[in-house]
């Protein structure tokens, strides 16, 4: 085994070097959720029999899982049935966003961006249909990006993001 799996910030290829192809994975759903081991809201991955997202496999350069590991530091590293690995926080070791511990903007953007860049309008409106956790407060840090990873995103991408979480807040 060595590849695995992104579906948040690993999307996006302009923030690793791994490359990758495009892959659904059942039986798991993404969820907006915190940890003391981050200080803002995060995406993780909670096993669902009836969940199905869209992500990137990709290589681990050279076999280094070190290198990886210590990016993903926060979570734990399991085995897919489809192949690769992914990474996830195990039940009972996070809960859910708080005004502390905010979605960051500058995340969901680098993270949305991915989404249009490999599976188009259509793969962002899956991203935010299949992701739990909208209720979470959003820190909006666009202006100064609190995200280590943060990307320019162009007028176009900051508003499908915006136009995509009015339609899941409200519901």
């Amino acid at each position: 085994m060595n590849r695995f799996f992104g579906y948040g910030s690993l999307v996006n290829r302009r923030t690793h070097v791994y490359g990758g192809d495009a892959l659904t994975v059942r039986g798991w759903r993404r969820v907006w959720r915190h940890t003391p081991l981050r200080p803002v809201a995060f995406l993780t991955a909670m096993p669902d029999p009836e969940a199905v997202i869209d992500g990137l496999a990709a290589e681990v350069p050279g076999g280094d899982w070190t290198a990886l590991d210590a990016r993903e530091a926060a979570y734990l590293r399991a085995p897919l049935p489809e192949g690769p690995a992914i990474y996830h926080i195990p039940e009972g070791h996070h809960g859910p966003a708080t005004e502390a511990h905010p979605i960051l903007r500058s995340y969901l953007d680098v993270v949305v961006q991915g989404y249009l860049s490999e599976f188009g309008r259509e793969g962002v409106a899956r991203f935010f249909d299949s992701t739990a956790g909208w209720d979470a407060p959003i820190r909006d840090d666009r202006a100064r990006p609190l995200y280590s990873r943060a990307q320019q995103v162009t007028a176009e991408e900051t508003a499908i993001v915006d136009a995509e979480l009015a339609r899941v807040r409200k519901g």
